[in-house]
């Protein structure tokens, strides 16, 4: 089994989510309907909660964590977070999208049709807003994106959620659904 209880919290998840062999859920965390969480993550609700919206996408090796009782991991609907990501006591805003290998750290809020660049590292507290892309360590504003960036950060979503149900389907989940 990937789902582990802590503390009297046992994970909640939605029976069409996508959960990959090798992935870790531990204590209060939920997630919502068609998301999926891919192989060898890890998401560690402990100490605080974690909650994750419907159509999302964690993919290989991201890490989801929180911080004490002063910061939960909020992570809305239809976001993609790419591979190998750290996402710690923050909170992801519906379609944002967080790419490869960035980390996005304590009471950062990441506001929807926002995005995160492969490898940025967005320091504690930053706020970023509505149709900005933020890149490099640390992260700083880069430009404003247009709408084909939105439609591709769209496009990708909806086609990581058929890709989760397919496996869901020819799989099954670690969780014993399917």
């Amino acid at each position: 089994m990937s789902t582990y209880p802590f503390r009297g919290k046992l994970p909640v998840i939605a029976p069409d989510a996508w959960i990959a062999p090798g992935a870790r859920i531990i204590g209060n965390v939920t997630i919502g309907s068609r998301s999926s969480i891919w192989f060898n993550c890890v998401l560690r609700g402990d100490i605080n909660t974690i909650d994750i919206g419907t159509g999302t996408n964690l993919q290989d090796g991201t890490v989801v964590h929180v911080s004490s009782d002063r910061f939960r991991t909020v992570i809305g609907n239809d976001i993609l977070i790419g591979h190998t990501c750290i996402i710690h006591g923050c909170e992801l805003q519906d379609t944002s999208f967080v790419g490869m290998g960035a980390v996005v750290m304590d009471g950062c809020v990441v506001e929807p049709d926002a995005m995160v660049a492969a490898g940025a590292l967005v320091t504690p507290g930053t706020i970023i807003r509505r149709g900005e892309i933020w890149a490099g360590r640390p992260a700083k504003f880069m430009r404003k994106l247009e709408e084909r960036d939105f439609e591709r950060q769209r496009m990708a979503a909806i086609r990581y959620a058929e890709n989760a149900q397919e496996y869901l389907r020819e799989l099954g989940s670690e969780t014993g659904r399917g």
